[in-house]
């Protein structure tokens, strides 16, 4: 999924027209298509299409036993020629018929709009089919790893026209994106009807809105419960933050973004069975709507009040982080140990110039011992547009791949939850952008600069994550990696969060 792109400007310039000769111009060849490879007649294109889904349907069912090892089939490039070639080798008694509908809705990707016909006896005779497929090995018909790598493509020529302010080549090949994706199967085919939506909003300024705090919420939920991401965030922010209170009395801990409260019923449970007694916990949670972080509160409080932990909880309503002060938060300096809290939070104060630092500001008049931060391991919050789309593409590929598993409910919302974070990247600017993650190095520069020095931690913590993975089904994949004090945990080779711990640098 890496692309050249010095080549791709040079070789479509203004538009993507340079790349077309000038026979190909008079012969009103397509130039969307011709970016990709193909050479089809703008005339042509209804054609191609409907033949294209009658290629589908034949391949679908026995057509393939009509395939012989002498069978040549013209260049691909030609794309009309070679899907008429190859439905007549397949199908020579098919029929030329038109549809009934002015817009074919068969080439809309999936079945909710115009269901696929089966043949009766398609799963019957697969094995027979399967058979005589492998003695036809040598003749590829239409190769799915190919076509991948040619909707990659056309979704960066999109973005690249999106750049360039060539909406009218962008509209084009966002349009054609999704003729691409119906090869595609599991993750590559969500993740491109993602990001397709995204350049479709940007162009047509249908822009997604953030503004539903209780369905995202909701979306989160089913997240932590399909994957370890957000489970190895809690767990290992929570790690460091008992291990900064070994023998603190009183503990003071400041969440950032409190939402359902995932992730403190572990932590009190842990302060309940500590050797030398749990101590007073109080807990400060913030977030939109105070009638929802309330009943969280009283629900954790119900739970600390059941396993013996003395427990005070404190709520505030806060739409924005930048505005945050001080007093709000009730610091008793000198009696008690304070940690504040952010999981997936702080990249959002991006969006507005100058909030992060003023946050940065804030968090360090109240003088912490521990704050504990997890964010996305990527570079989403560059200033050019195609870069920042290439790099989210292939963090977001990796990430649904990752959840790819048996069909469920929490890994449909899961998708969702994911797909809303795309949408909000590609079709949004401004200070309505707010998924603007940055890398673990780039945040050590911010807290650097801020005045905060990093805490370690620790090896422990390190194994202890490595074996909650290993009680996660399909853990295969993911691995745990130590850098410099922080943990970060990816998908294969990729790392996909990091959970980094600070504290004031008092040598000023």
């Amino acid at each position: 999924m890496k692309r050249e792109h010095n080549h791709r400007e040079s070789s479509t310039g203004e538009g993507g027209s340079s790349s077309m000769t000038m026979k190909e111009e008079a012969a009103g060849v397509d130039e969307l298509l011709v970016v990709l490879g193909y050479k089809v007649r703008s005339s042509d294109m209804a054609d191609v299409a409907h033949k294209l889904e009658q290629l589908e349907m034949v391949l679908g069912g026995d057509g393939v036993s009509n395939l012989s090892d002498e069978t040549v089939h013209y260049n691909p490039s030609d794309l009309s020629g070679w899907v008429e070639s190859m439905l007549s080798d397949l199908d020579p008694t098919r029929t030329q018929g038109k549809p009934d509908s002015e817009y074919d809705l068969r080439a809309i990707p999936g079945s909710a709009v115009y269901p696929r016909e089966e043949h009766v006896s398609r799963r019957s005779k697969r094995t027979r089919v399967e058979s005589e497929m492998s003695t036809t090995r040598s003749v590829v018909v239409m190769d799915s790893q190919e076509t991948g790598v040619r909707l990659v493509h056309a979704l960066l020529a999109c973005a690249e026209a999106v750049q360039q302010n060539n909406l009218k080549l962008a509209d084009a090949l966002v349009k054609h994106v999704g003729l691409l994706a119906t090869s595609q199967a599991g993750a590559m085919r969500k993740v491109a009807t993602y990001f397709a939506e995204g350049l479709a909003r940007r162009i047509y300024r249908i822009y997604p809105r953030d503004d539903d705090v209780a369905l995202s919420d909701t979306l989160q939920i089913h997240f932590y419960e399909s994957c370890p991401y957000l489970k190895f965030a809690h767990f290992t922010a929570n790690q460091a933050i008992l291990e900064a209170f070994a023998s603190a009395d009183k503990v003071h801990v400041i969440d950032l973004g409190l939402h359902h409260g995932l992730q403190w019923p572990a932590l009190i449970q842990a302060l309940a069975v500590r050797p030398n007694g749990p101590p007073d916990f109080r807990l400060t949670g913030i977030g939109s709507s105070l009638t929802e972080i309330q009943e969280v509160g009283w629900k954790l409080g119900q739970l600390a009040s059941n396993i013996g932990v003395n427990f005070e909880f404190k709520s505030i309503a806060l739409n924005n982080l930048s505005h945050l002060k001080p007093e709000m938060l009730d610091i008793r300096p000198g009696l008690e140990y304070v940690a504040v809290n952010s999981v997936f939070e702080l990249h959002r104060l991006l969006a507005q110039p100058g909030s992060i630092d003023k946050f940065i500001s804030t968090i360090r008049s109240i003088r912490p011992d521990i704050m504990t931060v997890v964010e996305q391991e990527a570079n989403h919050n560059g200033t050019v547009f195609v870069d920042r789309f290439t790099e989210s593409l292939h963090y977001y590929s990796s990430l649904f791949d990752s959840l790819e598993g048996p069909p469920s409910q929490d890994r449909v919302m899961s998708e969702l939850f994911l797909g809303q974070q795309i949408l909000n990247l590609v079709a949004c600017e401004g200070e309505d952008r707010v998924e603007r993650h940055e890398t673990l190095n780039q945040w050590r520069n911010r807290f650097g600069s801020g005045g905060f020095k990093p805490v370690n931690i620790g090896s422990n913590a390190y194994k202890q994550a490595s074996m909650l993975l290993a009680f996660h089904a399909g853990a295969d994949g993911y691995n745990v990696e130590e850098n410099e004090g922080c943990l970060l945990l990816g998908w294969q080779t990729r790392p996909l969060i990091a959970t980094s711990a600070w504290r004031i640098n008092r040598v000023e």
